[in-house]
């Protein structure tokens, strides 16, 4: 698999501020930014899988969301997630 147990436990201790914190908001983003990334890999290869695209599709929608979120609730948090994922240009 290519997201292990160790990869998700380092994400979220970088991202969340503990291990343990799988619940916040940057943890979760940080998860999904992941989880695109392969995705975004797997559909250069196949460009026929139309699953992996869907699913590509709604991940990106969820971390739209919990990033409108975290930006109506504390801009400030939202602003330093962005640059740490270097999500915008």
């Amino acid at each position: 698999m290519y997201l292990t147990t160790e990869r998700k436990k380092e994400l979220f201790k970088t991202y969340g501020g503990s291990e343990k914190n799988t619940g916040s908001v940057e943890g979760q983003v940080a998860l999904f930014t992941e989880r695109i990334i392969h995705l975004s890999e797997q559909q250069k290869s196949n460009k026929k899988d139309m699953m992996t695209k869907r699913s590509l599709v709604l991940l990106v929608g969820k971390r739209r969301k919990m990033l409108d979120y975290l930006k109506r609730k504390d801009i400030e948090r939202y602003r330093s997630l962005i640059k740490q994922l270097g999500l915008r240009k």
